[in-house]
């Protein structure tokens, strides 16, 4: 390796253990048990020895985990609370599948209702509760934790984030603090609507009512956050600590809520920054000529040809044979997107896959699934998978190596102009689109994916560009983040049993 790359390397593994020291020192002082609440994985955090203290239970949004709460049990549990977490039906470690109808009140959202009645049962019974119960949710678990507060009276403090319920009334739940990110306009509007079922006059930072009497309400903006960010905002989590603290008439807590999005990212940005010093180390290996580029006309062909026939040819066929919301389709999807583009390219002879590209698809995984991914899973959100996710992910990944060996191809590895990458992964994405416009009864949760592909390509793009610039073998990197993409995909979207 280069100078260059060996300083990149020394810089990546600082930063990295600097950000997993900073996010050690949010957990140190703090007891960290497990709980197991009727077959539902939890979490319990408190401070060693504390007086009898309420016990706030938090819910995870949509396609989260345990660990994307943690600031909350961070901040709460050093404030004197016994601060429980733990995985939706369907989500993180939980072997439960989500079930029920999902578009109905009396379906799923009944069934994740009751498990949060069990896990608040279960953290009620742990030694030092004494009785008081409060619940924190994000997202989708902003309306079970409205709606399981209204229907369980020992529910005294709800703190919302990015908060969408019809159940919200001018009395009901008890002390509501609803926050939204303030990029995030439209949940920033229904926080100000919900608020303004009490007051009509009420501004976002209005106390509108008394905590003492169960009926106070609270909205607020958490500056420079969206939908994510907003539950790592440090305003968000202060807002939280201190809406409770009113509600249960205790001392308020002065402590500083540390910014773990922040050395999260930092962390997880080191990992990727390793790709460039690999590609270093993997260019002994390069190939003895660089790969040919497509001709304009074959790349526009096996660019647009899959794109568009794609979502055209799977729109009337029903696919259903994987237990996860939307898998299926994106599996069968990405497979014949990727089929498609490299049978095009293949008439061009553009597809060359040898025991090198395997063998350097290795190191590959090994960094992404492997690095990536335990830090993930650590700090950020579940990515160790459970039994029955294994075949999940593997059936997904049928669909994803073909369609990032495609991707490398048609980018040259890194090597291809500007135009021909951003046209290549605008197509794939324009492709996801259509789908979702073709049958947007099926796969509505699809546009929750678009997101996600384009950072992946924003992200781990580079790390394809690296590899196939370093070895001229692009093909090592398309089989290496395809496992990973199919990795990402099958650990992150929810089970789901119908």
């Amino acid at each position: 390796m280069t100078g260059a790359r060996w300083l990149v390397l020394v810089l990546a593994l600082a930063c990295a253990a600097l950000a997993v020291w900073r996010l050690e020192l949010g957990r140190a002082g703090l007891s960290i048990t497990a709980l197991d609440a009727g077959g539902t994985p939890a979490t319990v955090w408190q401070l060693p020895a504390h007086d009898p203290a309420p016990v706030i239970v938090i819910a995870h949004g949509f396609a989260g985990s345990r660990q994307l709460m943690e600031g909350f049990a961070q901040v709460l549990a050093r404030a004197g609370y016994i601060a429980v977490t733990y995985d939706l039906q369907g989500h993180g470690r939980n072997p439960a599948p989500m079930s029920g109808d999902v578009n109905a009140i009396s379906g799923t959202t009944t069934v994740l209702m009751d498990e949060l009645g069990r896990v608040s049962d279960a953290a009620l019974a742990l030694p030092g509760a004494d009785g008081h119960l409060a619940l924190v949710g994000h997202s989708m678990a902003s309306d079970i934790v409205i709606r399981q507060a209204i229907r369980d009276p020992r529910v005294q403090a709800v703190a919302a984030m990015s908060l969408f319920s019809l159940a919200v009334t001018a009395d009901q739940p008890r002390n509501l603090l609803t926050i939204a990110g303030a990029w995030e306009a439209a949940l920033g509007a229904e926080a100000l609507r919900t608020l303004r079922l009490s007051d009509p006059d009420a501004q976002f930072g209005d106390t509108v009512g008394d905590p003492a009497t169960g009926l106070a309400r609270r909205a607020m903006l958490a500056p420079y956050a969206e939908h994510v960010g907003v539950i790592f905002s440090p305003v968000t989590l202060a807002a939280t600590r201190d809406w409770m603290d009113a509600s249960f008439a205790r001392t308020p807590s002065d402590t500083t809520p540390l910014r773990r999005g922040g050395w999260i990212v930092l962390l997880l940005a080191s990992v990727i920054a390793l790709g460039w010093p690999l590609a270093g180390a993997l260019r002994r290996w390069r190939a003895a000529a660089p790969p040919p580029q497509a001709s304009s006309r074959r790349f526009l062909a096996a660019t647009l040809i899959p794109a568009i026939a794609t979502p055209l040819i799977l729109a009337p066929l029903h696919i259903n044979f994987l237990p996860v919301l939307v898998a299926d389709y994106l599996a069968v999807h990405f497979l014949l997107y990727g089929a498609l583009a490299l049978l095009v390219l293949a008439q061009g002879g553009l597809v060359r896959l040898r025991l090198t590209d395997v063998l350097l698809a290795v190191p590959v995984a090994v960094l992404t699934i492997g690095l990536f991914g335990t830090a993930a899973d650590h700090y950020a959100t579940a990515f160790s998978p459970g039994p029955a996710r294994l075949p999940i992910i593997a059936a997904i990944m049928v669909g994803t190596v073909p369609f990032m060996l495609a991707d490398a191809v048609l980018t040259s590895g890194g090597r291809a102009p500007l135009w021909r990458t951003l046209t290549t992964r605008t197509a794939a994405l324009g492709s996801l689109g259509l789908a979702v416009l073709l049958d947007p009864g099926a796969l509505f949760f699809l546009l929750i994916i678009l997101p996600i592909v384009l950072a992946w390509f924003l992200l781990f793009g580079l790390i394809a560009g690296w590899i196939g610039r370093a070895t001229w073998h692009p093909t090592a990197a398309g089989i290496g983040l395809g496992l990973f993409l199919g990795w990402a995909l099958g650990v992150t979207f929810p089970m789901f049993a119908a």
